[in-house]
């Protein structure tokens, strides 16, 4: 049962990111600034837009990962490979958290450990 639960989660964390990914290539300077804590006078910089879009190219991809998972994959090995990327995000939310902004603990890290948890159970 906490399987499914966890594997349903990881469908989120796959749209999340694919989420990200949009604010992070297509929103308006306005949005973007907002979504991650960022000046809007910094968010409105060519080199920060590129970087942005390069960063949500990533973000993209992982949520790929995530959904294209409940097809590549199934049973154990299903488990296995949402339990590593469940563990690539949470670190890369730690890392966001305490570089970026705090609400990546939040809105990143901690959905991946609840993911990862529910894996294991």
């Amino acid at each position: 049962m906490m399987v499914t639960v966890g594997l349903i989660i990881a469908g989120l964390l796959g749209i999340l990111h694919l989420v990200i990914a949009y604010l992070e290539m297509f929103a308006k300077p306005e949005a973007q600034a907002n979504a991650f804590d960022m000046k809007m006078a910094f968010v409105k910089q060519p080199e920060a837009q590129v970087a942005l879009k390069n960063q949500g190219i990533y973000n993209a991809a992982l949520g790929l990962l995530f959904l294209l998972g409940f097809v590549m994959f199934a049973g154990h090995a299903q488990i296995i490979f949402y339990e590593l990327l469940s563990l690539f995000v949470i670190l890369v939310g730690l890392y966001g958290g305490a570089t970026v902004t705090k609400k990546i603990y939040l809105i990143q890290a901690l959905p991946g450990a609840i993911t990862l948890l529910l894996l294991f159970l």
